[in-house]
Order: C-alpha cells, then sequence, then structure tokens
C-alpha cells in the first residue's frame, strides 16, 4: 500500500478485523484505509508517515466535531458510535503532547526563528505543526503561541 509503518500497520488492522469478524472495526478500518488511498492516488505518490497521520488526524478531527454535534442534538446512539470509531482512529495516532512539551517546542522554535510578537505568529505556527503532527491539535498549538509572543 506505502512504505508509512502507520499505513502497514492499518493494513495488518484490517486483515485482523477479518478474520475476527469484527464489522464495526472493519468498517472504520478500510474507510481510514481508503482515505489514504485516495489521497495517494490524487498525489500519485506513496505517503509517508507524516503524511498519514495527518489524515488520520483530520478524520478525528471530523469524527469529535460529529460526537458534538450529536450530542447537541440527543442522537446519543450515533453518538456512542462516533466515540467507537474516534477510540479505533486513536490507535494509530501518537499520545497528544502536553502543554509542558508544546511550550518547549514552541520556545525553541521562537528563538530559531527571532520571533518578536504577534506578528511573527504565522511563522511560529508553521514550524510548531510541522514538528507536532498529529501529536497537537491545532487550536491548542495556537493558544500556547499566541501567549508566548504576546506575553
Amino acid at each position: 500500500m506505502a512504505r508509512s509503518e502507520v499505513a502497514a500497520k492499518l493494513q495488518q488492522e484490517v486483515i485482523a478485523a477479518m478474520k475476527a469478524k469484527d464489522k464495526a472495526r472493519l468498517g472504520v478500518l478500510r474507510m481510514l484505509k481508503a482515505a489514504v488511498k485516495q489521497v495517494e492516488v490524487d498525489q500519485r505518490r506513496e505517503l509517508e508517515d507524516a503524511d498519514v497521520l495527518k489524515i488520520l488526524t483530520s478524520y478525528a478531527r471530523k469524527v469529535k466535531d460529529q460526537i458534538s454535534s450529536y450530542g447537541d442534538a440527543g442522537r446519543h446512539e450515533l453518538k456512542n458510535a462516533a466515540e467507537a470509531e474516534l477510540l479505533i482512529v486513536g490507535e494509530f495516532l501518537p499520545a497528544e503532547m502536553t502543554d509542558e512539551e508544546l511550550t518547549a517546542i514552541i520556545a525553541e522554535v521562537v528563538s530559531e526563528t527571532g520571533a518578536a510578537g504577534p506578528q511573527d505568529m504565522g511563522k511560529v505556527m508553521k514550524a510548531v505543526l510541522g514538528r507536532t503532527v498529529g501529536r497537537a491539535d491545532g487550536g491548542r498549538v495556537s493558544a500556547l503561541v499566541k501567549k508566548s509572543l504576546v506575553g
């Protein structure tokens, strides 16, 4: 499928779910695999781990939004299904970074780029997000970068 270790693990989990006859898990895994394959076809190249993690992170973000929407609408059965789906996607994502780890990376990037204030937020964000692919939510990163550049 791809030279990505994450994509290879995804393929192995699809096979395991097929053998276990776990239809719910298999459906989610196939959807993730299809999303990865679609990007490979669109870009006409094999994806690396960082690319696959971006796809999975984006998918996880969509599922989190669905969970919120289903909860607001009182659709608990759909909310529970989406939460189960998020757990499966989470198996392939690295653990979330702590605020301390993020703050250390931000401080490092600020010193490397020479960022002096809020006007440099864009270049700091780009560098930090490049180093934290799949391990930190963009909103969280943005809030911490803003805090470090303003405060």
